[in-house]
């Protein structure tokens, strides 16, 4: 591993390349959270919180990969770094909604 200073906040997707520029694998828990732990995350809306706060909440002990340490890190954000939930821009309709399409008397 090597030593890192991020000192602007992030975006979480941009991570992974972080990990795996940052990290050697297998990497222990606490290692990756020394090293990179104060590293900044944002959400949309301005809000913010450490790696090592998105980490605590984790029962892992190491990281086999970057791919690892980055599942690990989406599945304990919060949910303000989801964006709109439920949203899907490849469908037709919003759930709940009928669709318009197709049908001119709507439009």
């Amino acid at each position: 591993m090597f030593d890192t200073c991020v000192e602007t906040p992030m975006r979480y997707s941009e991570t992974h390349q972080l990990f795996d520029q940052a990290c050697e694998f297998p990497a222990d828990h606490g290692t990756v959270v020394d090293l990179l732990g104060d590293v900044v995350l944002t959400t949309q809306s301005g809000d913010s919180v450490t790696v090592r706060e998105v980490l605590e909440l984790t029962d892992e002990t190491d990281y086999r990969s970057a791919d690892d340490l980055y599942t690990s890190l989406l599945a304990n954000l919060d949910d303000e770094f989801v964006g709109v939930k439920h949203y899907d821009d490849r469908s037709g309709s919003t759930p709940g909604e009928e669709s318009v399409r197709g049908d001119p008397d709507r439009l």
